[in-house]
């Protein structure tokens, strides 16, 4: 019977071991998906500020291309004509979609449907009443 106690001591040995390297690797992998978590959000945090900053830098391009009045600096002037030559092809391309859009409208038949009520048509005659069956009449008497 030693033998039994002695093993039976062991396997809780063995079980104990196990259970305290389960929870050492569970803590580890915890703490794994936290600074990866973390770092997602640190990704997404710094990726919506670059967005709001380039927003923010069109915005002001925008707004300078327009209170340009003549001839761009040189240092942005092929950037400036680039853009004006943009908003050219945008125009013609808006321009194009409309005459089609018209020439569509245009080619589209037109259908008229008149319904015409026939004025010799008979209103539908009322049913007449049934006579009950015989069923009927010996249920009642």
């Amino acid at each position: 019977m030693a033998f039994f106690d002695n093993f039976s001591k062991k396997v809780q040995d063995v079980a104990f071991v196990a259970t305290e390297k389960a929870q050492q690797v569970a803590a580890v992998a915890g703490e794994k998906a936290n600074a990866v978590a973390d770092k997602a959000k640190t990704e997404y945090e710094m990726a919506s500020e670059r967005r709001s900053m380039d927003k923010n830098y069109r915005a002001i391009g925008e707004w300078y291309v327009s209170t340009l009045e003549g001839d761009a600096p040189e240092a942005v002037a092929d950037i400036v004509a680039a853009i004006k030559a943009s908003q050219e092809k945008l125009a013609a391309y808006e321009a194009a979609k409309a005459e089609a859009a018209a020439a569509k409208k245009a080619q589209e038949p037109i259908i008229e449907v008149t319904i015409e009520k026939d004025a010799e048509e008979k209103a539908p005659a009322a049913e007449e009443p049934k006579e009950p069956s015989e069923a009927e009449e010996t249920k009642e008497d």
